[in-house]
C-alpha cells in the first residue's frame, strides 16, 4: 500500500488517500484512524454495477457498524437534482443524523452524487471515497462533488473534500474494457499537462496497464493521484493553478452532452486531449513531433483521436461557451506549452477554435 497526503492551510480539511491491492479489509481500522466508532452510522452509496459484485463482501468487512445502503442506477443520470432529493428522503427516512459517515462507493458518478449529497445534507456530513473504477483515481482526489444540469455538466456542486480516500486495486478486475479505456484517459491526462516521465512511463507500458497489470498501475495511477494532490493542495477551490486539472475537458464536457453522455467521460477528454494538441500546434506554442506524440500516446491506449462527424463545429462551440470555466463569453483553455507542460490561455478567435472542431472532424 502506498499513502499520501493532500494538505491544506485548513488542517482540518487534510486528508489522506490510500492506494493498495486488498486493502478494503482494512476498512475497519482506517475508520477507527479517522475516530469513526459503531456508534456512527454509515451511509453507503453505490449503483447497480458495484452492488451485485461487491456490496455483500463490504457488508461483511463492516460487520458490527450500523450500514445502511443506497443503490442507483449506474450511468450519468444518477448525477441529478432528483436522486438527491430521493436519497435524502431515504436518509431521513432512515433517521440519519449529522452523526452518519457516507462511503462513496463506486466511480465517478457515485462520488459526485455521494458527495454531494454530503455537503447538503443537514449543512455537511463527513464522507469517505471507495473508488472501484481507474477514472475515479482522478474524480475521487480534490473535494468537487456535484449534479448535471440539461444545459450543463456539474453546473449544481459544491467543494466538500472527503476525510480519506481508499482505493483498493483489486476493484478493477471486473471492469469492462470500455471503462478500462476510460480511465486511463484521465492518468494520460495527468502525465500531459505535468510529469514527462511518467508520459514516457505511459508509452512503454501500454499493453500492461490496459491487461491490468496491477503493480504496474499502482505506480501509474500514483503517480497519477500525487500531480493531482499536488495541484489541490496548492488550489483547492480552483482559483488559480487547478484549473491545469481541466486539459482537454472544455469540448469534453461539451461531447458529453451534445451525445446525450452516450460517449464515455474518458473517451470525451481523449479528444478534448486531441483538440488541445491542435490548439497548440496552431498557436505555435508545441512542435509536430509533441501533437503526434500526444496523439500516438491515447491511440496507443485505444481511445478516440478524431470528432465524430455527427456533432456540428457550431454546436459543440455553443455548447463549451456554456461551460462554467467560460466567462464573459470568452472559452478558458489550458494548452500545451510542451509534454508535460500546459498554460492558461484566454481571449482565443472563435474562428481559431471552430477551425480546430472542424480539422479534427472524421
Amino acid at each position: 500500500m502506498e499513502t499520501l497526503t493532500i494538505n491544506f492551510a485548513e488542517k482540518e480539511s487534510s486528508y489522506q488517500i490510500h492506494i493498495g491491492i486488498g486493502i478494503r479489509h482494512d476498512l475497519p481500522a482506517f475508520l477507527a484512524g479517522l475516530n469513526i466508532t459503531q456508534d456512527n452510522p454509515l451511509l453507503i452509496v453505490t449503483d447497480s454495477n458495484v452492488a451485485p459484485l461487491y456490496l455483500e463482501g463490504l457488508l461483511e468487512i463492516l460487520k458490527g457498524f450500523q450500514t445502511v445502503s443506497y443503490v442507483v442506477t449506474a450511468g450519468e443520470s444518477a448525477k441529478s437534482l432528483a436522486e438527491i432529493e430521493r436519497l435524502t428522503g431515504f436518509a431521513l427516512q432512515q433517521g440519519l443524523s449529522r452523526q452518519t459517515v457516507v462511503l462513496a462507493f463506486g466511480g465517478g458518478v457515485i462520488g459526485d452524487l455521494a458527495g454531494f449529497f454530503a455537503a447538503t445534507y443537514m449543512r455537511g456530513l463527513r464522507f469517505i471515497q471507495l473508488p472501484t473504477t481507474i477514472l475515479a483515481h482522478d474524480s475521487s482526489v480534490g473535494g468537487k462533488v456535484a449534479v448535471n444540469h440539461a444545459l450543463g455538466k456539474n453546473m449544481i456542486g459544491a467543494f466538500h473534500q472527503p476525510i480519506a480516500v481508499i482505493y483498493d486495486l483489486e476493484f478493477l478486475k471486473t471492469l469492462p474494457k470500455e471503462q478500462i479505456k476510460s480511465g486511463l484517459a484521465e492518468l494520460v491526462k495527468h502525465a500531459l499537462i505535468a510529469d514527462a516521465s511518467l508520459v514516457d512511463y505511459l508509452e512503454q507500458n501500454a499493453g500492461q496497464l490496459l491487461g491490468l497489470d496491477l503493480a504496474k498501475l499502482q505506480h501509474a495511477l500514483y503517480s497519477g493521484i500525487a500531480i493531482k494532490a499536488a495541484v489541490v493542495s496548492k488550489d483547492p477551490r480552483e482559483s488559480g493553478v487547478r484549473a491545469h486539472l481541466n486539459y482537454g475537458h472544455t469540448l469534453a464536457h461539451a461531447l458529453e452532452i451534445a451525445s446525450n453522455f452516450e460517449m464515455l467521460h474518458g473517451e470525451a477528454v481523449a479528444i478534448g486531449i486531441c483538440y488541445v494538441a491542435e490548439l497548440g500546434l496552431a498557436m505555435g506554442l508545441i512542435d509536430s513531433n509533441e501533437k503526434e506524440r500526444t496523439f500516438a500516446l491515447l491511440t496507443s491506449y485505444d481511445l478516440p483521436t478524431f470528432i465524430p462527424q455527427e456533432y456540428s463545429e457550431k454546436s459543440l462551440y455553443q455548447l463549451m461557451l456554456h461551460d462554467k470555466k467560460t466567462s464573459n463569453q470568452q472559452i478558458r483553455l489550458i494548452l500545451p506549452t510542451s509534454i508535460g507542460t500546459v498554460d492558461i490561455f484566454t481571449n482565443l478567435p472563435a474562428e481559431l477554435l471552430l477551425e480546430t472542431i472542424s480539422k479534427l472532424q472524421e
